[in-house]
This record gives C-alpha cells, structure tokens and sequence, in this order.
C-alpha cells in the first residue's frame, strides 16, 4: 500500500515562496528550483514539474535520480536524503553498533587542532568595551565622520546586510560621546557627526528590511541634525525617511517628508534640492498623479543643472548624474509601467547602469533591474532576459533586501512571458537566487 512522502511536503510547506513572501513554496515553484539548480551546479537541462513534484509527495516515486535528490536536498536545505522521506529499498543497510562516536570525533578534531571543539563565543567572552574618552575634541568627531564615510561607502557598494551590526556598535560607541565633556564650539559638529553616522545605520537597516530599527535610528539622527541646527543633515535623512515610507507602500507619508524638508530649501544645494524634488516625483508617481509627477521630475532637473559638488555636505557626493537619473527614471518608471510612454523612464535607466561606477554597485544593480522589469512589461522579453540576467549576475554580490525584492518583481512580470526560454531560465534563476539569499 502507498505511503504519502510526509516529510518532503512538510519540508516544502516551512520553505517561503521566493516570488510570493509569507506563502510556502508551491509545487511549481520547487519543481522550477531543482531544474536551475541542476543546470547551475550540473550544466545539465531537466525539465521536472509540479505533477512530478506531486507523485514525490504522494509516495508514487521514493527514490528519485542522484541530481534530483541532490538538488531537492539543496533547495530545502535538508541533511541528507531520509530528512526528505526518500529510502532506497533495494539497498543494504549495515549498521556500526560498536563505534565510539564521540571519541572518534575527539580524536579527528586533532588533525587541526584543540580550536575545532572550542565554543566560537568563548573566545569572545571578556572583552571590553572601549572606554569613552573623558574629554572629545575635533580628533574625535573626524573619527566619527570618517566612520560614517566608510560604512556608508560599504552599503553603498555591498548592501547593509554584512555591516549593520557593526554600524550599530559604532554607532552606540559614538553616541556616548555626546554625554562627554567638550568645548561649547564643538556641540554643533559633534551632533551632525553623530547624526550623519546615525543616517548610514538607518540606512543599512532600511535596505536590510529592519523597519523598526531604521525609523528609530532616523528618528535619532533628525533629533541629532536639530540639536545641531544642520539644515543639510536633516534634508538628507528626511529624504531617507521619505524613501523608506514610499517602500512600504505609504507615498503620502513619503509626500509629507519630503515637503517637510523642502522647508526653506533656500538654505540647501541644488543638488540637495533635486534629491528631494525626486523623491517628491517617487512619492507623486506611487499615488498616480501623473502631471505633478512630471512637473516634479522637471523641477529635480531643474535644479540639477545647477549642481555645484563643491558645496555640497560629504554624505551627498553619492549623488551624481548616474543617482539622478536612476532615482528620477525610478519614478518615471512607475508611470510607464501604468501606461505612459516607457521612452524617458528607459533612457534615464539606461544612463544610470551606465554611469554608475562600482563603488555604487547597488544603485547600478537596481537600476538595472528596473530597466529589465520596465522592458519586459512593455518591450521584448528576449531584451529584458539580457538585461536582468546581467543584473542577476551582479546580484550575487550584494545582500539587500530591496534589491531582492526588486528581482521578485521581475519575475512576476516574466510570468506572462514564462514560455519564451530564455524568460524561463531567468525565472529559474531569479528563483534560486532569492531563495538562496
């Protein structure tokens, strides 16, 4: 009598969906994971689907072929071929009864060495914090800025999933500066220094999809640019804040904080300006208002063409004409995609892969992710599969969760096009990838 294969469907029901969070992966999907990854790690095409995936599940097939196995193990990150229900019953099985495990253990670890059975947190234990200096000057608050510098140039480059936590470490090292003693000329750049490294934790978390932790730590650094009366500063992370909310699908906070830092824009740069007319333009295109988004766009422009770099605060020389055309055709795109000539939003998209250096691999990795989405929704699917292949190939080394789920949307506009092969091997891939990371 047929026995169901409980455990593989228990193993696919834990498994998230990669294209669709907070649903367990469907059938399809696991069948579609173990084809790429049998053409990534074998060079080799199968073709299995969610029927095949069924008669796994309900016991009609118990030990399917090496590749299969070996890439179902993979994908559900499973131990061996039993953790998935799969026995070989034509195969001897001879057990060791009389094996001292523990010292065999004992005894291989040591081939290299007393650490191997070491606790890794026991070589951790008793270290000590680093002291606050009793007494700061401006030796200390360029420390921070250049910590700020360093981590905001790693997110930049690689994402905020590797660094936050070290970020955030040096970021409580850095606050507690503030409760030292320093001359009264110092109050203002200590609070933007600690503010500005603030922002780069906020963030990090943002892009890591810590939402919690990145409204409070931008709640803090906006506390620290008032304190420090730094008018740059706060436009700069009531951007952020505003880039964060129209993530999450609220564009009218988003439109709230950017008009609020637009108060007395006449204090800012015009490259500041234009970073937030764009982010006003994102928040307006999100909500549908397709004349002010335009209008926005045009001011951002505007604005841009006056850009003086020299003036501008550290925290924005990221901001060069590669970002503003990948924020402004972020915007635009959202128009295309709802059914406006997709013409501007392609141009400027195109402009900022090709500008981006790679010290902003993952603004040229998003961009060019969009620019994928955007020509697959209204252009040629065998283009969009270039394009996003190349972007999927840079993906590898980024961990961001944005950028993630930016690939998840690329998928779903490839659904359409699932039959064109080389929108499938994509999707495959995308599949992998997501799950994988």
């Amino acid at each position: 009598m047929r026995t169901a294969n409980d455990r593989l469907r228990a193993a696919r029901e834990r498994t998230e969906s990669p294209v669709n969070p907070g649903e367990c992966l469907s059938r399809q999907e696991l069948a579609e994971l173990v084809n790429a990854h049998v053409w990534r790690q074998h060079g080799t095409t199968v073709e299995i689907d969610a029927n095949y995936v069924g008669k796994l599940e309900r016991g009609v097939i118990r030990w399917p072929g090496p590749l299969y196995r070996e890439a179902l193990r993979a994908v559900l990150g499973a131990p061996t071929d039993a953790a998935l229900g799969f026995g070989n019953r034509r195969r001897a099985v001879v057990k060791l009864s009389t094996v001292d495990r523990k010292q065999f253990l004992r005894t291989a670890a040591l081939g290299v060495g007393s650490l191997a059975l070491a606790p890794v947190t026991a070589l951790l234990e008793g270290n000590e914090p680093t002291p606050v200096p009793a007494r700061i000057g401006r030796t200390e608050i360029e420390q921070v800025h250049t910590a700020a510098r360093v981590f905001a140039g790693w997110d930049h480059t690689y994402g905020g999933g590797l660094t936050r936590e070290a970020v955030l470490a040096q970021l409580r090292f850095s606050a507690g500066l503030l409760e030292t003693a320093y001359p009264a000329r110092l109050h203002g750049p200590l609070h933007s220094a600690v503010g500005y490294l603030a922002h780069t934790c906020g963030f990090m978390a943002f892009d890591g999809y810590a939402h919690d932790d990145a409204r409070r730590v931008f709640g803090f650094a906006l506390a620290c640019a008032e304190e420090a009366d730094d008018w740059h500063l706060r436009a700069k992370i009531l951007s952020s804040m505003a880039r964060q909310a129209i993530w999450l699908g609220k564009p009218d906070e988003g439109l709230t904080l950017t008009e609020h830092a637009l108060v007395r824009a006449d204090r800012l740069t015009p490259t500041e300006r234009a970073m937030l007319h764009t982010a006003h333009a994102r928040a307006l295109a999100k909500m549908g208002r397709v004349r002010d988004t335009l209008v926005a766009v045009g001011t951002a422009d505007d604005h841009f063409a006056h850009a003086a770099p020299a003036e501008d605060p550290p925290w924005m020389a990221y901001y060069d004409t590669a970002q503003h055309h990948g924020d402004t055709g972020h915007a635009l795109f959202d128009l295309a995609v709802g059914g406006r000539s997709a013409d501007k939003a392609t141009a400027r998209l195109a402009s900022a892969v090709a500008g981006h250096t790679d010290a902003f691999a993952r603004s040229r990795t998003m961009s060019r992710i969009k620019l994928a989405t955007l020509t697959m929704a209204t252009d040629d699917p065998r283009e969009a599969a270039a394009i996003g292949s190349s972007a999927l190939d840079a993906a590898g080394a980024l961990r961001s969760r944005r950028a993630a789920d930016d690939l998840r949307e690329l998928a779903r506009y490839g659904l359409r096009h699932r039959t064109t092969p080389e929108v499938g091997l994509l999707r495959h891939r995308i599949t992998a990838a997501v799950l994988a990371s």
